[in-house]
């Protein structure tokens, strides 16, 4: 099977199972607070909602453990084939779920348990695509290779944004027409799992099992690449953190603060993610081409710059501003993250553990700054009275943190993915 096949499995693969995360994301933001939560308690529906959607982070930095060390001693393909199942399992699990009305307390702790199944099966689903379409592919252009599993993860949320606009102004939305997109998702795994089935086994990590693979892969890249850990963490984190902002909380936000209809933030999801997948590819060729660094150290400026003027354009209440604000700020400057990020983690660890490495700096990240965010922003704008100035000054925040994390990264361009690790002190500036 050639590169472009590998690519191709990796990429539909990708794409089906983040159209399972980013359906409960959606759900969060719009229907789960008044199905599995008392309805005479707005607000307290919509942080149970948040919270729900935050807790399946917690299983993600386990998850990622768990099949980071299938994926680094058993293959890169078992990992990507149980990563599928588990999570496709989960997200049509919850479609079939009872309501609050139905069963009570039950309802939210049914919610909980499956949303943790989909967050441990989510652990190592990108790390796993990433490291298969790296190695597989021409050193030259890894930088465009390793940014098409990021236009999976696009196409994954706009696929699930484009069934859930299409439901929700049903009338028989709130009862069950919900539960549809989550359904679907039993097609969906058919589908990924018929193509990563098919998938050959990445060949520098066969050359790696013959010299020996590691006993226990998490253990040993904290003892042999700290820094490379630590620098790959301090990207992650504000990066996952400004996504579900963008696309999870302003959803909500301009539903239930501003008072306009769903669809309003669901077109403004649909755009966003219509034009991260056209520029995914382009900003990872131009990453091939001047470097990992000035492209994303030039995405953070960027969107520091655009944050307090994107919620100005928010809150006007305009649909077609609303719409704009999103796109630009989300479509382009966090795909342009995104796009480059990929290839950055890639290069930093060695083939030993390399899906370990990913894994585990992407979601450990993620449970502490990913899934509270959309929690953590809908809580500031209630302290502040309903004003957005708050998130604007979190999103730059968290922009500048990116900034350093990667002013401390090595420029990682056209690296040798089969180059033998030596060990890495925490303080030593060399990041193999």
């Amino acid at each position: 099977m050639t590169s472009r096949s590998v690519t191709r499995a990796a990429v539909i693969g990708t794409a089906i199972e983040f159209y399972d995360l980013a359906l409960f994301g959606l759900a969060a933001a719009i229907v789960f607070n008044d199905q599995f939560f008392p309805a005479d308690a707005p607000l307290a529906g919509t942080l149970g909602s948040f919270t729900a959607f935050a807790v399946g982070f917690l299983a993600r930095p386990i998850g990622g453990v768990v099949f980071g060390h299938i994926g680094d001693r058993v293959g890169r393909k078992p990992a990507l084939v149980l990563t599928l199942l588990l999570m496709g399992l989960a997200t049509t699990g919850i479609g079939l779920l009872p309501t609050y009305d139905q069963v009570g307390l039950a309802a939210p702790i049914l919610l909980v348990l499956l949303r943790l199944v989909q967050g441990f099966g989510a652990g190592a689903e990108y790390a796993g695509a990433l490291v298969l379409v790296a190695e597989a592919g021409d050193p030259r252009r890894r930088g465009l290779l390793a940014a098409l599993p990021g236009m999976g993860v696009q196409i994954g949320i706009l696929i699930a944004t484009l069934v859930f606009t299409a439901v929700a102004p049903l009338p028989s939305f709130t009862s069950w027409g919900w539960r549809v997109p989550f359904l679907l998702s039993l097609v969906g795994v058919g589908a990924g799992l018929f193509c990563r089935i098919r998938v050959p086994e990445s060949k520098l990590f066969e050359r790696e099992r013959a010299h020996g693979v590691s006993r226990f892969p998490a253990l040993e890249v904290f003892r042999r690449q700290p820094r490379s850990l630590l620098i790959a963490a301090g990207i992650n984190a504000p990066y996952g953190a400004i996504g579900y902002i963008m696309n999870v909380f302003v959803l909500s936000y301009v539903t239930r603060t501003l008072g306009l209809p769903a669809t309003v933030g669901l077109i403004a999801n649909v755009c966003s993610a219509a034009v991260g997948i056209a520029l995914m590819p382009l900003f990872g060729l131009l990453a091939d081409r001047v470097g990992r660094r000035p492209v994303f150290l030039g995405a953070t400026l960027a969107l520091s710059v655009f944050a307090f003027p994107m919620f100005w354009l928010v809150d006007t209440g305009r649909p077609e501003l609303v719409i704009f604000a999103v796109t630009l700020g989300y479509g382009v400057f966090v795909t342009a993250m995104f796009a480059v990020l990929a290839s950055i983690l890639t290069e930093l660890f060695g083939t030993r553990y390399r899906y370990t490495g990913i894994a585990i700096s992407r979601e450990w990240t993620a449970a502490l700054a990913s899934g509270p965010a959309p929690l953590v922003a809908s809580a500031l704008v209630a302290g502040a009275g309903g004003a957005s100035w708050p998130i604007a000054l979190l999103l730059v925040g968290l922009a500048a943190i990116a900034f350093l994390a990667v002013l401390l990264a090595p420029e990682t361009r056209a690296k040798n993915l089969d180059e033998r690790v030596s060990q890495e002190p925490v303080g030593s500036g060399a990041v193999i």
